[in-house]
């Protein structure tokens, strides 16, 4: 039937999507997976950031079951809350925490645009950047030892990594590339309609997981992400691979704190 052919290509579609998606933003071994035609362009990542929510379901899905692995086993909640925490920087390979540090080193230490821009792509990790770190993985893990159980702080680590990737989109859409080459540039600017449809796959992830309570995590992100944005225009005029990060790892941090004083 034509109808039902159109439709298992558009899953397929779906799904190599997810698969470049998982491939860029984890270290997950997919790559075997994907079936690339070589008459056919590789597809922009820009074109499949659609799926970033879905990675983070993923990447969220397998921190959260480290951390009530942790729990069953009667471990402390701080220390579930840094297993799971690990677990999550295992699956992705710190890349979003390498964003982070890096935009805290320029930021923090440069002067000019041209000298943030060069400390950013220094792979030397200075005090700044290692301040960062510090405190990116101490407030999540606080927020997350200080809900009221285990399966709570499970979903909001879902709900968390979910959203966040979300809003990394809204960041490519919202801000221009800072310079003409690195990742910034490369993957290319998403369209709003490729946005709000991993906003919705956010949005719908989150309301399945914490109910009503979902307004305020996707208000925290959001806010936090615009923030980001702000701050990344003010500084070196717009976006970077590093900034994408760091935005993941701030609204990450604004969203589990929101679920802590809200939900947790």
């Amino acid at each position: 039937m034509p109808g039902a052919e159109k439709n298992i290509t558009i899953l397929r579609g779906w799904a190599h999507d997810l698969l470049i998606a998982t491939g860029f933003l984890t270290r997950l071994p997919v790559a075997r997976l994907l079936k690339v035609d070589p008459e056919q362009p590789v597809r922009p990542l820009a074109d499949v950031a659609w799926a970033f929510p879905a990675v983070g379901i993923l990447t969220g899905g397998l921190a959260a079951v480290a951390l009530m692995m942790a729990h069953s086993m009667g471990l402390h909640p701080l220390a579930s809350a840094l297993i799971a925490l690990a677990v999550g920087v295992a699956a992705t390979g710190a890349l979003h925490e390498d964003g982070l540090a890096d935009v805290a080193d320029g930021f923090g230490g440069g002067v000019k645009k041209k000298d943030k821009l060069r400390i950013m792509r220094d792979s030397a990790v200075g005090a700044y950047g290692m301040l960062a770190l510090v405190f990116s993985i101490g407030i999540r893990a606080a927020a997350l030892s200080g809900m009221a159980g285990a399966g709570t702080a499970a979903m909001a680590l879902i709900s968390a990594a979910c959203i966040s990737r979300a809003l990394i989109v809204g960041a490519m859409v919202g801000l221009p590339a800072a310079r003409d080459d690195g990742l910034g540039s490369s993957a290319g600017r998403p369209e709003t309609g490729t946005f709000l449809t991993a906003l919705a796959v956010a949005a719908v992830t989150a309301f399945v997981l914490g109910g009503a309570g979902a307004w305020i995590l996707l208000a925290a992100g959001g806010l936090a992400t615009i923030a980001m944005m702000a701050l990344a225009k003010r500084q070196i005029g717009g976006q970077t691979g590093d900034v994408l990060g760091a935005t993941q790892q701030v609204s990450e941090i604004a969203i589990l704190l929101a679920a802590a004083a809200a939900i947790g």
